[in-house]
C-alpha cells in the first residue's frame, strides 16, 4: 500500500476511485480484475472506512462503527473476488442477539427459527407463536428484496432479479396486495405493535431495525422490521481480526491485480471540464489524469462540492435535497478485564448483539429527543463483545465491549463535550444493572462521539448511510432517479459508497454494481472505437 507516493512515482492510469471505505475497494477490484490500471486515493492514513479496526484503547482493538458484516455475506462477492485466498474469515454470531430486559428476562434469538420460538416460550408461549407467525410472514419479503439487490442500482436490474424470485412474489401475494403494500408503506413500529405481541419481542427487534436510521413512526421504515427474518436466513457474521479484515483483504486483491491505493491523499476537485471526466487535484495542488472517476464517498459533496463545475440543473437541484436525519449512531470502546457477567446468563449470550431495549415506545422516545436536538436517557442502547468470538482483539483473558446508541443527535444543544460524557454513563448504568460488577473491571474507555467521527471520516451529519433509507431514497431511487445506476451525466464520471443503489451498511453491492456500469460503458466505446 502506498501512503504518501510522491508524485513522479505516479503512472498514468485508466480509472481513479475517490475513497477507500469498502464500497470503493470492491469497486476498484473488479476494474483491476478486468485490467484496468486503478488507483484509489484515501483522505485517511489508512484504508476502510467505516470499516476500520483500531487500537483505540491501548492494547485493545475495536471496530470504529460497523460490528457485524451481514449484508455482503449474502452476496456472491467474497466469492467472486477470492477474499478468503487474501485473509480473510468471518465468523458467524449465533445466536445473532440475546434480549436483556431490565426485569431479568432472557430470550435469545438464533438462526433457527425454531431454537428462538423456543427461547421465547420459555417466557411467554403466546408470543412465541406470534414471533414465529411475523417471521413466516416477512420470508417471502426478504428472500425477493435480497434476491432484487444483487443487481445493485437500475431499476430495469433490481425488476429483472425480482422477477426471478417469482415464488416468494406469489407468496408475498398470497397475503393480500391490500395488506402488503399497507404494512410496507408503513412504519416499522406500527408493523411491530400489529404483528407482535408485547415488548418482549418488539423491544430487540426494534433495536435491529433502528440500524437503518430511521426512527419506528416513520412511514416507509416497514421493510427494517421485517428484516429480521434476513438473520434467521443468512445469519450474522463477524470478519476475524475486525472489520479492517475486509479492507485489508480488499487491498491485497486489489494489488495482486496490478492496482494500487494510495492513503493521506484527500481530493480536492474532480476535473470534468468540458462535460467530460480529464482528472482529479489533490489537496496539495498535484495532478492525477484519469479517463475514468468513481466517487465512493458521499454523493452530494462529490458532485455538488468537489465536481468542478458542479452537477447542475434538476438533477443538481434534487440530489442538493436529499434528507438525512439527526438521529445517528455514536459508538462507546469499553476495555474490559472480563465480559459482562449478566444475569441468568448462558453459554453464546456473547455471541451477537445485546439488546438492552427495554420497549419499542422507548425508541420512539429517544428518536423523537434526537430529532429535537435533545439526548433521552437512559440513551437507547445495544452491545457487542466481538472478543468472546475473536480473542486477537483483547490481551489475554481481557475482552473489547463495543456500545452503542443508535438514536444520538449529531447536533446536540449544550454540544458534545458534556452529552458524550452523559452517553458513557447512562451506557455503563444499563450494563451494570443487567450484569453486576461489571463496572469495577473496565480499565479503559474510548468515546466515538458523532461530530469526531464526521470530522475523522469526512461524513456529514455522522450518518454511515450518507443518505436516510426513505422509499424515495432507497434501492432504484438511490441517492436520486437518474443516479441510481451509478451513472452522472458527466462522461466518464461514476458514484458507488453508501448513499449510492441499492442501500448502505456492509454490502459491497454499490461498488460491484459501479464497476459494472463503468465496465459496460467502456466496453462500448471501445467497439465504437474499433467499428
Amino acid at each position: 500500500m502506498e501512503v504518501g507516493t510522491p508524485p513522479d512515482s505516479l503512472r498514468p492510469v485508466d480509472a481513479v476511485v475517490i475513497g477507500a471505505g469498502h464500497n470503493g475497494l470492491v469497486c476498484a477490484c473488479y476494474l483491476a480484475r478486468a485490467g484496468l490500471s486503478v488507483l484509489v486515493l484515501e483522505q485517511s492514513p489508512a484504508p476502510g472506512g467505516g470499516s476500520r479496526t483500531e487500537e483505540t484503547v491501548p492494547g485493545y482493538r475495536f471496530d470504529l462503527h460497523s460490528a457485524a458484516h451481514n449484508i455482503i455475506n449474502m452476496t456472491s462477492i467474497p466469492d467472486e473476488l477470492r477474499l478468503g485466498e487474501a485473509g480473510l474469515e468471518y465468523r458467524e454470531m449465533d445466536p445473532f442477539a440475546v434480549a436483556l430486559l431490565a426485569d431479568g428476562r432472557r430470550v435469545r434469538f438464533h438462526r433457527s427459527v425454531e431454537r428462538t420460538v423456543e427461547s421465547i416460550a420459555a417466557v411467554d408461549p403466546a408470543e412465541a407463536d406470534r414471533y414465529r407467525a411475523f417471521i413466516a410472514a416477512a420470508m417471502p419479503t426478504i428472500d425477493s428484496a435480497v434476491a432484487a439487490m444483487q443487481g445493485g442500482g437500475s431499476a430495469r436490474e433490481v425488476a429483472g432479479r425480482a422477477a426471478r424470485a417469482v415464488p416468494s412474489v406469489v407468496a408475498m401475494l398470497r397475503q393480500g396486495p391490500r395488506e402488503l403494500v399497507g404494512e410496507l408503506l408503513g412504519s416499522y413500529g406500527r408493523l411491530l405493535d400489529v404483528r407482535l405481541g408485547s415488548d418482549l419481542t418488539r423491544g430487540p427487534v426494534s433495536a435491529f431495525a433502528a440500524h437503518a436510521g430511521m426512527a419506528p413512526d416513520a412511514d416507509g421504515g416497514a421493510f427494517f422490521g421485517l428484516w429480521q427474518a434476513a438473520y434467521h436466513r443468512h445469519g450474522q457474521w463477524h470478519a476475524r481480526g475486525g472489520s479492517q479484515s475486509l479492507a485489508d483483504a480488499l487491498v491485497r486483491r486489489l494489488e495482486a491485480s496490478g492496482g494500487r491505493v494510495r492513503c493521506a491523499a484527500p481530493v480536492a476537485r474532480i476535473d470534468a471540464r468540458p462535460g467530460r471526466v480529464r482528472g482529479v487535484v489533490l489537496e496539495d495542488g498535484e495532478r492525477i489524469d484519469a479517463e475514468m472517476v468513481v466517487t465512493a464517498i458521499h454523493p452530494k459533496p462529490a458532485l455538488l462540492e468537489l465536481l468542478d463545475p458542479p452537477l447542475g440543473g434538476l438533477l443538481g437541484r434534487r440530489l442538493a435535497a436529499t434528507r438525512v436525519s439527526n438521529a445517528v449512531q455514536m459508538v462507546v470502546h469499553v476495555a474490559a478485564g472480563r465480559l459482562p457477567p449478566y444475569v441468568n446468563a448462558e453459554p453464546g449470550d456473547w455471541n451477537g448483539l445485546q439488546s438492552y431495549v427495554d420497549s419499542l415506545d422507548d425508541l420512539r422516545a429517544s428518536f423523537r429527543a434526537a430529532e429535537d436536538r435533545r439526548l433521552r436517557l437512559p440513551v437507547a442502547a445495544y452491545g457487542f463483545t466481538p472478543s468472546a468470538i475473536d480473542g486477537g482483539l483483547a490481551p489475554a483473558g481481557k475482552q473489547t465491549v463495543y456500545l452503542a446508541c443508535p438514536t444520538a443527535p449529531f447536533r446536540l444543544e449544550g454540544g458534545w463535550e458534556r452529552g458524550a460524557e452523559q452517553v458513557v454513563e447512562s451506557m455503563l448504568e444499563q450494563v451494570e444493572a443487567r450484569a453486576p460488577g461489571f463496572r469495577s473491571s473496565v480499565e479503559g474507555i474510548a468515546v466515538q462521539a458523532p461530530d469526531a467521527m464526521a470530522a475523522r471520516l469526512r461524513w456529514p451529519g455522522a450518518n454511515p448511510m450518507h443518505l436516510d433509507l426513505t422509499l424515495d431514497q432507497r434501492g432504484p431511487l438511490r441517492p436520486v432517479p437518474g443516479l441510481s445506476d451509478h451513472r452522472t451525466p458527466v462522461e466518464g464520471l461514476y458514484i458507488t459508497g453508501a448513499g449510492t443503489a441499492p442501500a448502505g451498511g456492509i454490502a459491497g453491492l454499490p461498488g460491484r454494481a459501479a464497476a459494472r456500469a463503468l465496465l459496460r460503458d467502456a466496453g462500448r466505446r471501445s467497439r465504437r472505437r474499433q467499428g
